[in-house]
């Protein structure tokens, strides 16, 4: 049934609209997590009770690993090429299993209107398939963010190198890539157990998504609307994110200065494209409060050129703390380009994972990728 308006009478000023369709103005959101990082953070929204009214989908090619993932859909890749079990660290498998069940994966995201795409780099399957996923995506349409992290330098500098592959590639084809360095994270918590230091990387891509995803889905203190959403990360580039938190009687400025310090990608922000504001308080934080985290980060990084938009929610757990999550979109950065690739003269995803039949390894991918090595992981 088409939708109508019906205007009544005796109130001409009320419209209703009748519609069969309860998707009607209600934007699908899909969360893709690709490779065992990628699985990790879905099961981490899981844990931290979901997204309402978003869908959650696990890829993999390893099928134990899949299969203790808690994710509303599942999607084993690549069968005729792993056997189901794993891509063995090679991200050309990752890469031709994503490719392998193209179809299926495109069917699955037909509709969405905003794909997060998560992901570690420096894998194998993480790392070859989450382009992919970002490619059908932005085929379909859809606001495309990617969601990654960067090892750690003490994995190896093999590991650094297909990550820096994978990076490059996912650039390709999402809107914006949202990039944690986990060295980043080794320097804001030092003395952390690695395996500590892994599960809080999860913890802030899972509330990062969780935030953003349901500041639009449902009633806030203050919406982001999802228009607002798609002009700041379309073409945003590679973004960093920064978390801050305060209790204090100047909790709102404190806890975007501590944001800003505690990015998790060293970047330069000055000449940013714009910025995502995610504000949580408790119970008694006011409008006031949330609008001046705005304010705030206006002068820190805005121009006359930037676009900011902010939204907050009430979350009871924080009782009297402020928590704002920042997203930086455009930045640059010692060794990542900060703008999305132009179509002219770049690569195209196969290219990267299988040129000319394979990947040259008797050359530096750095070279091979034209990346500079000497500032890469410093």
């Amino acid at each position: 049934m088409s939708a109508e308006q019906h205007i009544r009478k005796d109130k001409p000023f009320e419209v209703t609209l009748d519609t069969d369709d309860d998707t009607l103005g209600k934007a699908r959101i899909v969360v893709v997590g690709c490779g065992g990082a990628g699985n990790n953070t879905i099961s981490r929204l899981e844990k931290i009770g979901g997204i309402n009214g978003a869908e959650t989908i696990a890829i993999n090619t390893d099928r134990q690993h899949l299969e203790a993932t808690k994710a509303d859909r599942h999607i084993l890749i690549g069968r005729s090429v792993t056997k189901g079990l794993g891509a063995g660290g090679d991200p050309v498998l990752g890469y031709q299993s994503a490719e392998e069940d193209r179809r299926e994966i495109k069917k699955i995201l037909e509709g969405a209107n905003m794909v997060f795409v998560a992901a570690g780099m420096g894998g194998g399957t993480g790392t070859g398939s989450a382009p992919v996923v970002a490619e059908i995506a932005s085929e379909l349409d859809a606001l495309v963010i990617g969601v990654v992290t960067l090892p750690f330098r003490m994995e190896g500098k093999h590991r650094l190198e297909k990550a820096q592959m994978g990076l490059k590639a996912i650039q390709r084809a999402a809107d914006t890539v949202i990039t944690l360095d986990n060295n980043k994270l080794m320097e804001l918590c030092p003395h952390a157990p690695l395996d500590y230091a892994f599960s809080v990387s999860d913890e802030v891509l899972a509330e990062m998504v969780k935030g953003i995803s349901e500041t639009i889905l449902e009633p806030s203190l203050v919406n982001l609307d999802y228009a607002d959403v798609r002009a700041v990360m379309t073409d945003g580039g590679v973004a960093m994110v920064g978390v801050g938190e305060s209790n204090t009687n100047n909790r709102a400025q404190e806890s975007v200065e501590e944001a800003l310090r505690n990015r998790l990608l060293e970047v330069d922000y000055n000449n940013a494209k714009g910025a995502l504001v995610h504000v949580s308080g408790g119970p008694d934080m006011k409008l006031s409060e949330a609008s001046a985290v705005g304010e705030y980060i206006n002068r820190m990084i805005g121009d006359e050129n930037s676009k900011i938009i902010w939204g907050a929610r009430i979350d009871e757990s924080l009782r009297d703390s402020m928590r704002v999550m920042l997203i930086v979109t455009g930045v640059t950065s010692p060794y990542i380009s900060g703008k999305r690739p132009a179509d002219g003269g770049v690569m195209s995803i196969s290219d990267i994972f299988a040129p000319r039949g394979g990947i040259d390894h008797g050359h530096s991918i750095y070279e091979y990728l034209g990346i500079d090595e000497v500032n890469y992981g410093r």
